[in-house]
């Protein structure tokens, strides 16, 4: 009886993602030549303006008080790291417009390599940027912790973990809703 029960729920879920998918394939199909499907998924600002807005609030307070430069470096790695387009288009543009250097954004990516173009309170930032966005790997270890708190006092380290989880949390909405890099309309 287990068996039957387990082999039943199995088959609905299948059959489940079978219809989700074959509607997802139709919006896929609809939208043409380009592949691209217009629409398919949600708005989340319109859908959940209350929610986008408190984002939009944390992600403020989180920035205060930060270099900006320092701000999207670890924007920028930690969308690198959740394979964000959309908001690694976003920050390294933002970046350039508020002086970046072409050649430190090109080493973000591999900072570790190239840690010349950085600052070791930029490096510090950006190992604690890695640690935090791939927290279920290996948690925050105890050394990149201690590091970044040689080089930020409490409020500075809090405001720093605050824009890491912010980032983190942009990528997943735009990695959930589908947003394509260069649509940004700020």
């Amino acid at each position: 009886m287990c068996m039957t029960t387990k082999t039943t729920n199995t088959m609905n879920t299948t059959n489940e993602r079978n219809a989700s998918t074959a509607g997802v394939a139709e919006a896929v199909g609809a939208a043409g030549a380009s592949g691209v499907a217009e629409n398919v998924r949600l708005d989340f600002a319109k859908s959940a303006p209350k929610v986008f807005r408190a984002l939009i609030g944390f992600d403020a307070a989180a920035r205060e008080g930060l270099d900006p430069a320092l701000v999207e470096l670890i924007q920028i790695r930690a969308s690198h790291l959740n394979h964000c387009a959309y908001c690694l288009h976003m920050h390294t543009n933002d970046a350039r417009k508020a002086g970046e250097s072409e050649d430190r954004l090109h080493m973000v990516a591999v900072w570790r390599e190239a840690p010349h173009f950085f600052s070791a309170r930029e490096r510090a930032a950006l190992a604690l940027t890695e640690a935090v966005t791939l927290v279920a790997a290996d948690g925050v270890p105890d050394d990149v912790y201690a590091e970044a708190a040689a080089h930020f006092d409490d409020r500075e380290l809090a405001q720093t973990l605050a824009l890491i989880f912010a980032i983190n949390t942009w990528n997943r909405v735009a990695l959930s809703t589908a947003k394509r890099a260069g649509t940004d309309q700020r």
